[in-house]
């Protein structure tokens, strides 16, 4: 877990692959797990129903964390999650989606207007899109634009990286507070809003979200509608600049642009590894027997979209390539139900720089750039640039 894995995840993984698909590590946090990599290994587990995500499913020895603000469908079992599933999915359905782009090209037009007004000609390609961009669409689309986002940006990063137990725990304190507040606002204030539809939201049979699945619905979408895809567009953007030919193909043809942010999603993903699992009876992985009773378990995406038995050559950035069956956004039943909306703003968010800035570059030596902390997100906290 120091600066030569942060910066490159992939050989380890690999070395670990090379010995078998299941290993018992410890994590971060100083918990032990086992550790699941190789592509057809991982898209079994993650579809496997003995696999829990409740965290009170969890052995009562692991002593993890409190990290979320309230329970969400990431942290819940059918059909537990099902219900909560069905009561956002309508709001992110592809036409949804689709409609939000005029918007999304004028969110990202106004960021690089901003940029490029920079006199030196350089930026940091983090703080100037990356970040801005999805935080201010997940922000219109719950309608809270007048969010702390410093506070929230802090706030997320303590929740997904290495911070000590304690501080995870007062963390998601503070956040519950926060979003109550807001939840209580929109109450007294609704909206045109996902988060007045999601309070006034009811199902076919009356169901709708108690106010301590509202604040963790709340806390999902803000994290997992912003995290993923500030890392999908400083990865994809950092390969392009590391990989000479494969931005010029995609300058010479934005036909290749979907196909591109493909590739950007398997080749460095923003999720390293899920988020954990807990065993709810004993099971084999691979002639690996993994004991019942709340064992954790986290399988290493990144690592199923480096597998060369599904991708040949896999570390090799190739926008050209079939980068279909990768697992970036999870597989299963928790696949990302934002998935359609972090591809939208990529698309959006790369082209427009590449247009705008025809002779970026990268600002310093990839080895000096600050890798996340943790194992959950996969992303640089700056990425220097010149244009």
């Amino acid at each position: 877990m120091g600066d030569e894995f942060t910066r490159d995840p992939y050989r380890v993984y690999a070395e670990l692959r090379a010995r078998g698909p299941v290993h018992r590590v410890r994590m971060p946090e100083g918990v032990e797990s086992w550790l699941v990599v190789g592509h057809d290994e991982i898209r079994a587990a993650l579809n496997d129903p003995r696999l829990s995500k409740d965290w009170e499913k969890a052995s009562e020895a692991q002593g993890l964390p409190v990290v979320a603000a309230g329970p969400h469908m990431l942290s819940a079992d059918p059909p537990h999650h099902t219900r909560l599933r069905r009561l956002v999915a309508r709001e992110f359905t592809a036409r949804r989606v689709e409609a939000l782009a005029p918007r999304v090209q004028q969110i990202t037009d106004g960021l690089l207007e901003n940029m490029l007004r920079a006199p030196d000609r350089r930026a940091d390609l983090v703080e100037a899109l990356s970040f801005p961009l999805p935080m201010s669409v997940i922000c219109e689309l719950l309608g809270v634009p007048d969010l702390d986002r410093a506070a929230f940006h802090r706030w997320s990063d303590v929740a997904i990286g290495s911070a000590p137990p304690a501080e995870k725990t007062r963390n998601a304190q503070e956040v519950a507070g926060y979003l109550a507040g807001l939840v209580a606002a929109k109450r007294r204030q609704p909206g045109e809003d996902l988060l007045s539809d999601l309070i006034r939201t009811t199902d076919e049979d009356g169901d709708r979200l108690s106010p301590d699945e509202l604040i963790g619905m709340a806390w999902l979408l803000l994290v997992a509608g912003h995290e993923t895809t500030v890392n999908l567009i400083s990865n994809g953007v950092l390969a392009l600049l590391r990989h000479p030919d494969q931005l010029a193909a995609l300058r010479a043809d934005f036909g290749l642009l979907d196909d591109a942010v493909e590739e950007m999603l398997r080749y460095d993903g923003p999720v390293e590894t899920s988020t954990y699992r807990f065993t709810l009876e004993p099971l084999e992985i691979a002639g690996t027997r993994i004991p019942g009773g709340g064992e954790l378990v986290v399988v290493a995406l990144a690592d199923a979209d480096r597998d060369p038995a599904r991708f040949p050559d896999p570390h090799r950035f190739d926008i050209r390539r079939d980068a279909r069956g990768h697992v970036a956004f999870g597989h299963g039943i928790h696949y990302c139900l934002g998935a359609p909306l972090a591809r939208l703003e990529g698309r959006i968010a790369v082209r427009s720089l590449l247009e705008r800035c025809p002779d970026l570059e990268l600002d310093c030596h990839p080895d000096a750039l600050l890798w996340r902390e943790g194992m959950l997100m996969r992303g640089p906290y700056r990425l220097p640039v010149r244009f």
